[in-house]
């Protein structure tokens, strides 16, 4: 099915809510033949589309499949620029490469990059980050702000407010947030955030900001399987990945103009409010040394500030942060 095509066609299914469609509207908003309409609706049924057709009334849509390729994602997707271009790919090493790759190549702003499987998923610090096929959120958003790039690091904050706000209205479930880039339930890690830039000295090109999300998961390796959890073992029950996504990218959006317009104030106060860590005592391990002290909360540009025993602030860029006792 041609892309224009089947994005003109989900977006009116979406906004038909659940009301059937006659086929002669369709082809009107689509720009074909009654017939051609029919050959993008079988094509639809092919793809996992449970659909619904009524003499006079016409076709809608009862049921989409739970994949994340365009189609899902289109239909319903309530954003301006956020995921309304769609780069999927069945298997890849990482969306975080391919979304740099595609991104030199160019592409338009918003441009979501995701995959059903992962090969070689990364996250921060090179670390490894296990990808199953068909169980979790595996994708990396492309965005253009015409910012510096000292301004890049509020994004991977920016994100992980986006994703728990998500979370919760899908799911019911209120993640916290770990410095500087972890979503924690009950202690365990269901997301990871990597922000990564292709920029000048004095402007930003593309910002990338890869997600993994352990959504429907069962089990995990036993390596990890103390430390990692999924929303479907904390919810009891699977939840619609696509749905999901659309949240994550109409929350991200919303952000990312408030950020544009306001400054990351209003964003600071809520990152601080779902952080784990501010207020408690937490050990920070940078490259160099261990400071141990009280997480106090982060500065303007994300930074974290942690007071030691002895009353002084640190400021902490990056370090790997564990809870004090």
């Amino acid at each position: 099915m041609q892309t224009n095509v089947r994005i003109q066609l989900l977006e009116a299914f979406s906004n038909a809510n659940g009301e059937f469609i006659s086929g002669q509207a369709l082809a009107e908003i689509i720009g074909c033949s009654r017939t051609a309409v029919w050959k993008h609706i079988e094509d639809l049924r092919k793809e996992g589309f449970e659909l619904e057709a009524v003499r006079k009334k016409g076709y809608r849509i009862l049921h989409a499949p739970d994949k994340v390729t365009e189609n899902e994602i289109l239909i319903g997707l309530q954003t301006k620029r956020l995921g309304k271009q769609v780069h999927f790919v069945e298997t890849v090493d990482s969306t975080q490469k391919e979304a740099h790759r595609i991104s030199q190549d160019g592409c338009m702003e918003g441009t979501l990059v995701i995959a059903e499987e992962q090969t070689a998923g990364r996250g921060r610090m090179a670390r490894n980050w296990h990808s199953p096929k068909y169980t979790g959120i595996w994708m990396s958003i492309i965005l253009k702000p015409e910012l510096p790039p000292y301004r890049a690091p509020q994004f991977t904050l920016i994100a992980a407010v986006a994703i728990v706000e998500a979370v919760e209205e899908i799911t019911g479930i209120q993640p916290e947030i770990k410095w500087p880039n972890d979503l924690l339930i009950k202690g365990k890690k269901i997301t990871g955030i990597l922000t990564e830039l292709q920029a000048d000295a004095d402007q930003i090109h593309a910002l990338i900001i890869g997600i993994g999300m352990n959504v429907n998961q069962s089990e995990f390796p036993k390596e990890i399987e103390k430390i990692a959890t999924s929303l479907a073992i904390e919810k009891g029950e699977k939840i619609s990945r696509a749905l999901l996504i659309q949240r994550i990218l109409e929350k991200l959006e919303f952000y990312y103009e408030m950020y544009v317009e306001e400054g990351f104030y209003p964003i600071k106060q809520l990152w601080e409010k779902y952080a784990i860590s501010i207020g408690k005592q937490i050990i920070a391990r940078t490259i160099n040394k261990e400071i141990k002290g009280k997480a106090i909360g982060i500065t303007d540009d994300g930074v974290l500030k942690l007071k030691d025993e002895n009353g002084v602030i640190h400021e902490i860029y990056s370090a790997d942060i564990e809870l004090g006792s």
